[in-house]
């Protein structure tokens, strides 16, 4: 592996947090569906993790959280704590489970903003920031869970898109290492009978 090649999936991880932060900030948040305000941070965080792993997974969630407080003028924090827990999941379930159903972004991603969306509320609260509880709120919950769930699917399709090639453990780089280090190629295959 060369040096560019070991910098290649932070360098995409990297540029594709700034966009969607800032993507998010300039327009996502001005488009209401169904009455609540979409968020692609949490879904961009759980698919990056299901993709890369626990760790680039962790670290993509601290700095698009961090990224996301400091654009906003926020709390400083409160966003990273819970992306990198959400990337860090995401990127375990990878690793213990190895899930190749395709329904699994859509799980991953229902979870991933139950998960941002919950906790926000509560890390608001422990913070003191008044705000009033109802119905309503329970109402937006739910309806902000469901449109995350039906955007997860497109949002992994877009973050593989994007880091696929640079994926340590992807087989297309796997079989490319092979033959340039002398491994012999499948038409090359020494015979039996000889």
């Amino acid at each position: 592996m060369t040096g560019l090649e070991s910098y290649q999936l932070p360098l995409r991880l990297a540029a594709l947090g700034f966009l969607t932060v800032v993507i998010q900030i300039a327009a996502v948040s001005q488009v209401t569906v169904f009455g609540v305000s979409v968020d692609l941070t949490p879904l961009v965080v759980a698919s990056a993790g299901l993709l890369a792993g626990s760790l680039p997974g962790a670290v993509f969630g601290f700095c698009v959280g961090l990224f996301a407080d400091v654009a906003l003028v926020q709390t400083l924090g409160v966003t990273s704590l819970l992306y990198i827990a959400i990337g860090y999941c995401a990127g375990r379930l990878r690793e213990l489970r190895d899930p190749a159903h395709g329904l699994v972004p859509l799980a991953v991603g229902a979870a991933a903003t139950a998960f941002a969306t919950v906790g926000f509320s509560l890390m608001q609260f422990m913070l003191g920031v008044r705000a009033p509880v109802s119905w309503l709120l329970l109402r937006q919950l739910v309806v902000t869970i469901l449109v995350g769930a039906l955007l997860a699917l497109p949002i992994y399709a877009l973050v593989r898109r994007v880091v696929q090639g640079s994926l340590p453990d992807d087989p297309r780089r796997r079989r490319r290492r092979a033959y340039t280090t002398g491994g012999l190629s499948p038409l090359q295959r020494p015979s039996a009978g000889r």
